[in-house]
């Protein structure tokens, strides 16, 4: 069986965007460092599949990620110009800005911390001082015409500070959608955020007067909640999940944080419940056993295991 029964579910979105994070945020914790060769196949065989968005790489320092130190490199394997899907890369401050309007990319994200540590042990700032970092990147980035994204880390708990009040996320939130970030993606940094919790999460936010239209969610599998996480997000009306073929990746700044929702995974669920999603999910197998097979371990993905 390659497919699950279709039972549709009628209060559920009728299509889901899956933001594909595999070759930035799946690859950007391996020690071993993927052939640059490997990465561009990587992500042109995801857009193959069909997968709408993928994020293609950060311009993070290479001191802090070495093994996304080719981020210019691989940009030229992927040639952005006649690319079939949009390839978003993170800039981190203004100096990732620069690299990445010289390299000719049409989509960036910025990467926020909701508590003081991460925000210290990541950006190297304060949780406040983080705003005044990212504000001249939103403003240059919106004036070149790129489209912003903005990710939110450690949005239900925190491994130095414990669990993260609701208030405290929806403020950081919305002060990175007020500088003009178009999608904000709330992230389970470390999994260990429950169903109730992330009901109440959205919830909070819609209170706060940001509609769902305007999130995304971004689950790590550390505790093994991420899809039931995906499944109550969906009931809230998020039509947007980030997640990462095969379940790779991780966090360099959080050794706590497993892998991402695998994309294979989250497609098997959708597929079940009648809501659109544009992916072929034997082709993405494929892929994560291609992938697997490069990293040389097999893929934690349930759905994986299983087809491939």
């Amino acid at each position: 069986m390659t497919l699950p029964a279709v039972v549709p579910d009628p209060s559920f979105p009728d299509r889901v965007t899956i933001y594909e994070v595999g070759p930035r945020d799946g690859l950007q914790n391996e020690s071993a460092i993927v052939p640059v060769e490997v990465k561009a196949e990587f992500v042109h065989r995801l857009a193959a599949a069909g997968l709408p968005i993928v994020e293609a790489t950060s311009f993070v320092h290479p001191k802090w990620v070495p093994q996304l130190a080719d981020a210019e490199e691989l940009l030229t394997f992927l040639d952005l110009a006649d690319a079939s899907v949009p390839l978003p890369v993170l800039v981190p401050n203004e100096r990732g800005l620069d690299r990445a309007l010289a390299a000719g990319c049409t989509h960036v994200a910025i990467f926020g911390s909701a508590t003081e540590t991460f925000a210290q042990k990541n950006l190297n700032s304060t949780l406040d001082g983080q705003y005044a970092m990212f504000e001249p990147v939103v403003k240059r980035a919106l004036e070149a015409g790129l489209d912003v994204r903005a990710y939110v880390s450690m949005c239900f708990g925190d491994p130095w500070e414990g669990e993260v009040p609701i208030d405290q996320v929806v403020d950081a939130g919305r002060r990175l959608l007020d500088m003009g970030a178009t999608q904000l993606s709330l992230g389970d940094t470390i999994g260990v955020g429950t169903a109730a919790h992330v009901g109440a999460l959205i919830d909070a936010f819609g209170a706060a007067g940001v509609g769902v239209d305007r999130l995304a969610m971004h689950f790590h599998d550390t505790y093994g909640q991420a899809l039931a996480n995906a499944h109550a997000a969906l009931r809230h009306g998020i039509t947007t999940f980030d997640a990462s073929a095969g379940g790779l990746g991780g966090c360099p700044y959080a050794e706590s944080a497993t892998g991402n929702l695998a994309t294979e995974d989250l497609v098997w669920m959708l597929t079940g419940l009648g809501i659109e999603h544009g992916v072929d999910l034997n082709a993405l197998v494929a892929t994560s056993v291609w992938m697997a097979g490069q990293l040389g371990r097999p893929s934690p993905s349930a759905v994986v295991r299983a087809l491939g």
